[in-house]
């Protein structure tokens, strides 16, 4: 069960392992994102011109 002590521990332990943690700097943190927002909109323009010519395929097809 649920105890004080397991809670206590846990946060200990927690706290812990969060000092082990090696956080990234602003700039890496910065690249990061703008790499993600990047291939978001790369990935989102590819995915539109696949979906505009196979339905304007299927389209074609279908008359």
């Amino acid at each position: 069960m649920f105890s004080i002590g397991n809670a206590k521990q846990f946060i200990t332990e927690a706290r812990s392992e969060l000092r082990k943690v090696t956080w990234p700097t602003k700039q890496q943190t910065m690249s990061s994102t703008w790499v993600v927002i990047v291939v978001t909109f790369v990935l989102a323009a590819f995915l539109g011109l696949v979906d505009l010519f196979l339905s304007k395929g299927i389209g074609f097809i279908i008359k």
